[in-house]
């Protein structure tokens, strides 16, 4: 197992100094299944003060000492080093109570969540693995240290780590693990919003979520209850070959893997249950979906409590994912001046996740809104005036004509409109002409 050079030299000054030390956790599984470790956890069999002394040429902060867990900067790098543990009870369902250090490897991986998180390497000593991690990598199965029972009691955010492991790496769960999983859904209501937001955005953007949104559709909706209106829900509509859970699912899968994309198709049809309407052929429609769908991803977002940028991203992808697709030039400026080159084309990509969890013929509208991405991409490389800030007047240049009022922002407000529709070109003297003009049309309407 190939390590940096100062993690070999951490894990060598403490075997010289008497201890045992190995890396573990995720970096050797990562290694084990082919991929690149970036992230490296030390274990010793040194307890924290003797761990501070090996090290007291370097930098070195009780980072956990309760826990056992010292930070050493060495090299430029910064380490965690941790002394074999035993946990005690786990009464808040996330932290144990307390622990006890271990001189002995074997009792802190038995206290790990699973057998593949359960290996610790050093160059010295080769792999040791008493659960069969390795085994379980190369069969792709995700299983329970011990009793699953005890592994989720002790912490109710494995439930969703079992989850995010299994559509990330695409392994299975092995069955008493899954019948665990499945019996602790409902203490994931213990666990912090945040801690939650983190799981389910790794998740979200797993290369197999569409089999665990399905495998565990009772968990998402634990989590999010407003899903669960979805699952079994028949839509009643000719473009729709699935009910309206797996139809989500699906259109997960089919969007870009980037958190926004994926949470925005996660909620895209949130409000469809309360928008229905049946017409007179019977088909069901959904009128207005979009925006009450953005209104509840609002909530969801704020509740778990994920960064502004990335709610408001969600929330406008979800409002205008239905919005009808044209390819011509006026409604392509339009678009990017309400929304910008990146927003639109994310509303694009909903388009065409939302349509590959179709029937196969709303296929044959892709091409349209793949034709549309192109054909911003080439009208935002114009460098032409899409917004406020690109009109070549503000508010001062217009003082001459009417003075600051709101009368003034309607025209500034004109102007954009009618220069964004080449109406108009984008150049001072136009643009006073035509803000004389639209002050007298303006002032006669408020009259």
């Amino acid at each position: 197992m190939e390590l940096p050079f100062q993690i070999i030299e951490v894990l060598e000054r403490l075997e010289n100094a008497g201890f045992a030390a190995f890396v573990v956790g995720g970096c050797v599984r990562d290694f084990l299944m082919g991929m690149t470790p970036h992230d490296f956890d030390i274990t010793t069999s040194a307890l924290p003060k003797e761990t501070e002394g090996v090290f007291a040429d370097c930098r070195v902060t009780e980072t956990g000492i309760k826990h056992g867990t010292v930070t050493v900067l060495y090299k430029g790098m910064s380490t965690e080093i941790t002394t074999f543990r035993t946990d005690g009870n786990y009464s808040d369902g996330r932290h144990p109570d307390s622990v006890s250090f271990s001189r002995n490897i074997e009792d802190d991986l038995s206290r790990r969540d699973f057998t593949m998180n359960g290996i610790a390497y050093s160059p010295k000593r080769g792999f040791v693995d008493p659960f069969g991690g390795q085994a379980d990598i190369k069969s792709g199965i995700i299983r329970s240290i011990g009793d699953p029972d005890k592994r989720f009691s002790e912490d109710e955010l494995r439930v969703l780590r079992a989850l995010r492991f299994s559509a990330v790496l695409g392994f299975s769960i092995e069955e008493k693990t899954c019948q665990a999983v499945h019996q602790h859904k409902n203490k994931l209501r213990k666990v912090s919003s945040e801690r939650i937001f983190a799981e389910l955005s790794r998740l979200l953007c797993g290369k197999d979520v569409k089999r665990v949104l399905l495998d565990f559709s009772e968990i998402f909706s634990e989590i999010i209850p407003p899903l669960g209106a979805e699952i079994g829900y028949e839509q009643g509509s000719k473009y729709h070959n699935s009910t309206l859970y797996e139809h989500t699912a699906r259109a997960v899968e089919a969007a870009p893997d980037t958190v926004e994309m994926r949470f925005a198709m996660l909620f895209h049809d949130l409000g469809k249950p309360s928008c229905r309407s049946v017409g007179e052929d019977g088909e069901c429609h959904y009128y207005g979906h979009g925006e009450v769908s953005a209104k509840m991803a609002d909530e969801i977002m704020r509740a778990l409590k994920c960064g502004n940028s990335l709610r408001e991203q969600v929330v406008e992808i979800v409002k205008y994912h239905d919005i009808p697709v044209e390819t011509s030039r006026k409604y392509i400026r339009r678009q990017l001046a309400k929304h910008g080159l990146e927003m639109f084309t994310a509303i694009m990509n909903a388009h065409i996740a939302d349509d590959s969890a179709k029937y196969d013929f709303c296929r044959e509208r892709i091409p349209k809104v793949r034709e549309a991405i192109v054909a911003a991409e080439q009208i935002s490389a114009e460098s032409s005036c899409l917004s406020m800030k690109s009109l070549v007047i503000s508010g001062n240049d217009l003082r001459e004509i009417v003075p600051p009022s709101p009368l003034m922002g309607k025209i500034l407000e004109k102007l954009l409109e009618e220069t964004v529709d080449e109406k108009i070109p984008n150049e001072k003297s136009a643009l006073l002409k035509r803000a004389a003009e639209l002050k007298e049309i303006l002032s006669r309407q408020d009259n």
